[in-house]
């Protein structure tokens, strides 16, 4: 596939991958800011796209992933976790140049939503935003897949409703 066709099919997709980025941050101007890193990533690592498979599936994995890692970024950036005290208790790193009130009533929310979870939910939770996977959730508390995969869903159910997201 030429240079032409590969941009082409990545513009097709904009709207979907606009749709796409909003469901992962909630955040119009930030869903925004995701398409726009997805697209150049996309056009970087363009050589990394074999011919004949899933071009959206491909280019939502690397939106996926971009979010994940931007995500993961943020929390190592602005959070400490204190396993001292409490696991789950979550302190702000105060950085003059990304730190707002805002930010911080938004991480203290979050905070307070998350440690309300039933406690089976917030583990499994915390532990995959985290990164673990699935199977090593499992695996670390001893429990079925299938109920680490249904805590998950159930806690990010909770965030939204508590959030005031819509499904």
């Amino acid at each position: 596939m030429n240079d032409s066709q590969f941009q082409q099919l990545l513009w097709n997709l904009k709207d979907n991958m606009l749709n796409f980025a909003f469901k992962l941050t909630a955040n119009k101007e930030d869903a925004q800011d995701l398409t726009q890193e997805t697209f150049l990533k996309a056009l970087t690592h363009k050589d990394k796209f074999v011919d004949n498979k899933n071009f959206k599936g491909w280019v939502f994995t690397v939106m996926r992933n971009t979010f994940i890692n931007d995500y993961h970024r943020l929390l190592r950036g602005q959070t400490l976790i204190d396993n001292e005290a409490d696991l789950y208790k979550i302190d702000n790193v105060q950085d003059e140049s990304n730190f707002s009130p805002e930010t911080d009533l938004n991480l203290r929310e979050l905070t307070h939503i998350i440690t309300e979870m039933k406690e089976e939910y917030r583990l499994c939770f915390t532990l995959y935003v985290t990164g673990y996977k699935y199977q090593e959730i499992a695996d670390k508390l001893q429990i079925p897949i299938g109920t680490v995969k249904s805590n998950i869903h159930t806690a990010r159910g909770y965030l939204k409703s508590r959030l005031g997201g819509t499904k």
